[in-house]
This record gives structure tokens, C-alpha cells and sequence, in this order.
């Protein structure tokens, strides 16, 4: 999964939808609301929700707090836009954010590739019923050691594709994948810091095909997004 979208949404409105403020969040939106469909490959400036009251921003492709060199810190960007939730315990990107620093993706839909034969056709996925739905997602905070910006950054959770998605998300290096996907009633059990390692793994998990929806796009929607 590398395209996702909902941070068209104007800040007060995912602000009233998760319970947060926008007052600072709102004075960047020009920058967050440039593009419909947020592309991985483009790090691009995404709003989060954490357990701080403000709707907090940060960059996609997570960058661990230990790293040292800007070199490797955009070296290792280039491979965290996703963290696979059975390996993001032991993975040294990972492990810290997903037991201590764990966030909330607003989300209106995501995209994936399905491939048929060598055509390549993007489908657009959503919740019917949910407007505004949450990617589990994890972020850390890191230091450049030249210009001292502290840069926050995140990686979105993916789990094994539910029969809706494992149809669609055929091809490529991570196929049948998707996104975790958090109900309503989980959002907020998601950020509680005390979670236990059990309880976190409990929350990660394929979302249910029947309250999913795709829809086929044409071939150039996501390239001209």
C-alpha cells in the first residue's frame, strides 16, 4: 500500500472527527492539502493523531531516533512507508515506535495494484460506512545532526490481506498485503501507551471484506493524483 488519501480533509474536520485541536495544524493545511492522494515514494507531509490533543503532522517514511547520519536516514526512509505487523516487535526501525509511539492515519480510502497479465489497474478501497476511517500507524522523532530540525516521521501497519484485498493486491514484492485498518471503538485503545505487547498484536489484524468496497480506477488516476 503506497497511496492513501483523507488529508484533502480541512483540519477541523479531522479535528472534530478524532476529538483533537487544529489550531496549529490548520495554519499548514495549504502545504498537507496540495495533492488528493498522498504517494509514498514523495515522503510527503501527512496529518496524524496521537495521544496529544493537537492533530500532530509528520512526514511518511519513518526515520528511527538512533540514527546518526542523513545519509542513512534517507537510505533507510526510502524502505519504512509500511511496517508489517508481524515483524515490527523485532525490527530494530520498529520496535520502539510500536510499543511506545503508536498513531492514528486518517484515511477516506486506499489504493492498491492489480495486476492482469502486464496491465497494472489501480483500485480505489473504502468503508462505506465510515467516512473517515484509521490506518494504525507508528512514528518516532529524529534529530538532523547538521541543521537540528526535529523531524517526525511515520510508517503505516500492514497486516494479511482479507479476501477482498488478496484479490486485488496481486503482484509486486509484499502481495497480499493491506493495511490495519482500526475500528472506531479501537482508535483510542490504540494510542493508550500502557498497551501490552499482546494487546497491540491483538488490535492488528485484517479488516472484514463485507464492510469494504473497491472500485476499479483508470490506469493513470494515481500517476495523475
Amino acid at each position: 500500500m503506497c497511496f492513501f488519501n483523507a488529508q484533502n480533509k480541512r483540519a477541523f474536520d479531522l479535528a472534530n472527527r478524532y476529538g483533537r485541536r487544529s489550531d496549529i495544524v490548520e495554519m499548514a493545511r495549504e502545504i498537507i492539502e496540495e495533492q488528493k492522494v498522498q504517494k509514498a515514494f514523495l515522503h510527503p507531509d501527512c496529518m496524524i493523531v496521537t495521544e496529544n490533543e493537537q492533530l500532530q503532522t509528520a512526514r511518511w517514511g519513518l526515520i528511527p531516533f538512533w540514527v546518526r547520519e542523513a545519509a542513512q536516514a534517507e537510505s533507510i526512509r526510502k524502505m519504512t512507508a509500511n511496517a508489517k505487523s508481524e515483524t515490527a516487535f523485532t525490527l530494530p526501525s520498529f520496535r520502539e515506535p510500536v510499543k511506545k509511539r503508536r498513531c492514528l492515519i486518517p484515511s477516506t480510502a486506499f489504493y492498491e495494484y492489480h495486476h492482469e497479465g502486464k496491465e497494472a489497474i489501480p483500485y480505489q478501497i473504502h468503508l462505506p460506512d465510515t467516512e473517515i476511517f484509521s490506518l494504525a500507524g507508528i512514528y518516532d522523532e529524529w534529530r538532523h545532526p547538521e541543521t537540528k530540525e526535529t523531524l517526525k516521521t511515520f510508517s503505516i501497519l500492514t497486516v494479511p490481506a482479507n479476501e477482498l484485498c488478496m484479490h486485488i493486491h496481486n503482484g509486486g514484492r509484499n502481495a497480499g498485503r493491506m493495511p490495519a485498518i482500526l475500528t472506531i471503538e479501537d482508535e483510542e485503545r490504540w494510542l493508550d501507551p500502557d498497551l501490552k505487547a499482546d494487546e497491540i498484536k491483538g488490535l492488528l489484524k485484517p479488516y472484514k471484506s463485507s464492510l469494504m468496497k473497491a472500485q476499479a480506477l483508470e490506469k493513470d488516476f494515481l500517476r495523475s493524483a
